[in-house]
């Protein structure tokens, strides 16, 4: 097992072969938060982030499998004028065809204009998931979000 920071290797060739996936895995929530921000949220991106029975999981919902899984992030979204997630560099560990990362995510949320309270709302979060290889690649088979503060007011549910 390894992780994308540096350290002595005893068998160099495969510290850097699991460096490399490593570094695949941890792109992975980097696409996955820029895409929140600027992304076309659609079958295709959840394709290519996701295996098909992945579990998503944010505080105040959970989604199961890549079946509506764009939909489930768009509506998520919709209470937003606009978002911005800053992502710390992932902390990933592989081993052989499935990896395991955390980082730290600031979410700063933006209210539709005319909503009550402040017009920003924003979030400190833990980011943990897994991800295995897969045919096409690495993807994302957990992924899940535990606050650790927040500031201003949340959107209110319908």
């Amino acid at each position: 097992m390894t992780s994308n920071h540096v350290r002595a290797a005893a068998h160099p060739a495969a510290e850097s072969a699991e460096s490399t996936e490593a570094v695949l895995v941890a792109e992975l929530l980097g696409r996955y938060l820029i895409a929140l921000d600027d992304g076309e949220l659609d079958d295709a991106w959840a394709r290519s982030l996701f295996t098909g029975d992945a579990v998503v999981t944010f505080p105040m919902s959970r989604h199961e499998g890549r079946a509506g899984l764009a939909a489930w992030h768009r509506a998520s979204l919709a209470s937003f004028a606009a978002t911005q997630h800053l992502g710390s560099p992932p902390v990933v560990e592989v081993a052989g065809g499935h990896a395991r990362f955390r980082a730290q995510v600031l979410t700063t949320h933006v209210h539709h204009p005319g909503a009550d309270g402040p017009p920003l709302f924003r979030a400190g979060t833990l980011a943990t998931g897994s991800a295995r290889r897969t045919g096409e690649g690495w993807r994302l088979d957990t992924l899940s979000f535990h606050v650790l503060f927040t500031e201003g007011t949340p959107p209110t549910r319908p």
